[in-house]
């Protein structure tokens, strides 16, 4: 029954797609900023007095099918920006390719403001998505004065992060290993620093971020939770520019310019290159002593200074870089590498580091005589990490990634479809070696095959989006049908309903257990080829993929020009979650066990929005359970109740001065309550031990219900203030003075049982940055 309901929906998708074939002609084209050459996004296309029109994607590309034969005005809108008018012929048969340059204006010409963003929202389903910009990343109150993607996302409805230093991001009842995230096509593991204010990603180079927390469509897929998907943008098209930064945290610095300077008709080359580099190790022992956690250290060690026990352990180095080049009918190719490392080192406790080298191409091709757009993304990665504990057997890991990405698009009227294919090849190393001394270890090589299809079409006021992926895991000599399906109705121009759901599947496991509260190492493993049983049974399970269901619906509603609410109750079923089996006691034991889990919820999200004043505010209730056989439980990441508000104000005669807020506050995280101690002799002598005079280890005795209690809430609150005095055209300095938790909040991270102390997240930490840009 489930192939013939697959196969139904399979031809329904090409039945629907084979009944749009092209008539009447093609109007394409990309639309630039003509003082930068920067793709205009969003950007509105309409054909006056008509109701053919579309929005441009993140490249500035348009692209409109089956019109019919005539003659047309094309109207090109952006906010901000001077409307353009051009004359057009639509040939039966025939592509007319225009290049549109808009140019800055603080005047709006023509009688109706587009806001790009609503037209977006009604032309696409859009359901748990939120697209991030470079701009809007900065307007956050940032750690040190640097906003960054990793500050920004716990902003997002649905997004919890667990803490400071380690903290990990936990989207919508998934795990960080059941998020995939992308940069620029290529899956980037362990994207976020041990210090948990900073990513790898640098906010100068980001054009936009697609996050996906639920029922996103088969252009997606290997993750069972959630997406986020980040895209690059290219360098400078007309000048050498770039900027210099510091402050007590960091200093980066960010250089990008022409090979070949873009002109009207022509095409261009251009670089960009970004690197960054930590200082909190080397500050924090003169500003921010207070903030370390010194007991973590040995009071006996006479080698350790008393500045290196006030030192923040944190240090990290980034280094990317990007050459694009684009052909004058929007055809480009974008060359990228980076190098990203990251640092933790508790002298004569633990010291850990992790790197990851990578580089590829992604590309575009706009045949001329084809209403066909080709892209594709190659690229490799190579991720490693290791951890040494005084006394302990090192822990490694590492993982070697390439995929191959190939997609086609074809634009129709009021109708697309686009199909493609995807090849992932993943080399895993991990030695693991668990309390009581037995090893858990995976050399593994194996490759993944996705194909999609994808078709969407929009039926008056109703946007119709139905998907099939097809997944193939080698290791696992197993595939997978994933039928998804995204709905919208536009009920008015500013109340619109939606909806999604689908299938979902992946075999990538994390080395971090969901019963973590902090982990810094993180390790990674393909899914297990022996055999696995149903949590807490010796039945064999059905398979041996993770695998999950997701339905979500929702309602957007303007309720003015200036202020958007949005409303989506969700649920996700994961009906099968794998993890490394930590208590394996014996060699005999499984290395592998399984669970279920569920999580479901409701996000609202309000936005007000003018040229000087933004406010965003987010309430999340959310539940994640998990069943491992033997009972059912909240994760460490259930936060049940979570509050997101923030505001970013511009005032000063030319704007010159914004300050900006953000307050959090959440409810306690569960754990599991402590029952009491004894002694814990491990008999390393055998029959010689004498339990009567050994000094045993402090052992623990956990409540039998797993995660019982709940830590106290959470509420911090984090500002900044940045003056910006301009010296010329493209010459400025950013002054910033920044604050991380205002009012001191003594925010718990976790109990440490053994030292019996509680360890509390960072206190107030203030800041000064500047910022040369040129």
């Amino acid at each position: 029954m489930k192939k013939i309901l697959l196969a139904i929906f399979t031809l329904t998708i090409l039945v629907c797609a084979t009944a749009n074939a092209q008539k009447g002609g093609v109007l394409r084209g990309n639309i630039f900023d003509k003082n930068t050459g920067e793709p205009m996004i969003f950007s509105t296309v309409v054909l006056q007095g008509t109701t053919i029109g579309t929005t441009s994607d993140v490249d500035g590309f348009f692209s409109i099918g089956n019109i019919p034969v005539g003659s047309y005005t094309l109207v090109v809108s952006s906010i901000g920006y001077d409307s353009t008018a051009i004359k057009v012929t639509i040939k039966e048969g025939g592509i007319n390719s225009q290049r549109v340059m808009l140019t800055a204006s603080s005047i709006q010409l023509g009688t109706v403001e587009i806001s790009s963003r609503r037209e977006q929202a009604r032309s696409d389903v859009s359901i748990s998505k939120v697209t991030v910009t470079a701009n809007q990343i900065r307007s956050l109150p940032g750690t040190g004065g640097q906003a960054d993607i990793a500050q920004y996302l716990p902003v997002l409805p649905g997004i919890i992060s667990t803490g400071d230093q380690g903290g990990q991001i936990y989207i919508r009842g998934g795990s960080p290993i059941q998020n995939r995230i992308l940069l620029d096509g290529m899956t980037i593991f362990n994207p976020f620093h041990s210090i948990g204010f900073y990513s790898v990603f640098e906010t100068e180079t980001i054009k936009t971020v697609d996050v996906l927390t639920a029922g996103f469509n088969a252009e997606y897929g290997g993750r069972v939770s959630a997406v986020v998907d980040l895209k690059t943008r290219e360098g400078n098209k007309k000048r050498i520019a770039g900027l210099v930064s510091a402050n007590p945290f960091q200093a980066k610095a960010v250089l990008e310019g022409p090979l070949k300077k873009f002109q009207e008709g022509s095409g261009s080359t251009s670089f960009l290159f970004t690197a960054k580099h930590s200082y909190i190790n080397e500050t924090s022992p003169l500003l921010y002593s207070y903030a370390v956690d010194t007991t973590f250290y040995p009071t006996s060690d006479a080698g350790l200074s008393e500045k290196d026990r006030k030192r923040l352990p944190f240090s990290f180095t980034d280094f990317y870089g990007k050459l694009s080049f684009l052909t004058n009918n929007g055809s480009k190719l974008n060359l990228f590498g980076f190098n990203f490392n990251d640092d933790v080192n508790y002298i004569g406790v633990a010291k850990l580091g992790w790197q990851n080298v990578g580089g590829g191409a992604n590309f575009t091709l706009i045949p001329p005589n084809s209403n066909l757009v080709i892209g594709g993304t190659v690229a490799y990665s190579d991720y490693s990490i290791e951890l040494q504990e005084a006394g302990e057997q090192p822990r490694s890991s590492g993982i070697s990634n390439y995929n191959v990405k190939l997609d086609f698009t074809y634009f129709g009227l009021r109708n697309e479809i686009k199909y493609g294919f995807e090849v992932i090849g993943l080399d895993t190393k991990f030695k693991f070696r668990n309390f009581v001394g037995n090893t858990i270890s995976q050399n593994d090589n194996t490759t993944e095959l996705g194909a999609f299809i994808k078709y969407k079409a929009r039926y008056g006021d109703f946007i119709f989006e139905p998907s099939l992926r097809f997944q193939l895991y080698a290791s696992q000599g197993t595939s997978n049908l994933e039928p998804r399906l995204g709905l919208k109705y536009n009920v008015t121009d500013g109340f619109r309903l939606k909806a999604a759901g689908g299938f979902y599947s992946q075999n990538l496991i994390s080395s971090v257990s969901e019963l973590d509260v902090v982990n810094l190492f993180v390790g990674f493993l393909t899914g297990p080829e022996e055999q696995v049983t149903k949590p807490n049974s010796t039945e064999s399970a059905p398979h041996r993929l993770q695998k999950a269901f997701h339905a979500v619906v929702g309602t957007e509603i303007d309720l003015s020009k200036n202020v958007e609410l949005n409303v989506e109750p969700y649920f996700k079923n994961f009906t099968q979650l794998i993890q490394i089996n930590r208590n394996k006691l014996s060699p005999t034991d499984p290395n592998f066990v399984t669970e279920k889990g569920k999580a479901y919820g409701i996000d609202l999200t309000l936005r007000y929005e003018t040229k000087k004043l933004y406010l965003w505010s987010t309430y999340s209730l959310a539940y994640v359970d998990r069943n491992d056989g033997e009972q059912n439980y909240p994760t460490i990441f259930d936060r049940r109740h979570n509050v997101n508000l923030l505001g970013t104000y511009k005032f000063g005669e030319k704007l010159e001065w914004e300050a900006a807020l953000r307050w959090n506050m959440g409810s306690g995280f569960p754990f599991t309550q402590t029952q009491g101690f004894y002694g814990n002799i491990n008999f390393n002598d055998g029959l010689n031990t004498d339990p009567l005079t050994t000094n045993g280890e402090l052992g623990i005795v956990l409540d039998g219900k797993r995660n019982g209690g709940r830590l106290p809430y959470y509420h911090r609150l984090d500002g900044s203030l940045k003056r910006v005095f301009k010296f010329g055209k493209y010459t400025s300095l950013e002054v910033v003075a920044s604050a991380t938790n205002m009012y001191n909040r003594e925010n718990i991270f976790y109990f440490d049982r053994v030292r019996n102390k509680r360890i509390n997240q960072l206190p107030i930490m203030p800041s000064l940055g500047v910022t040369f840009i040129f």
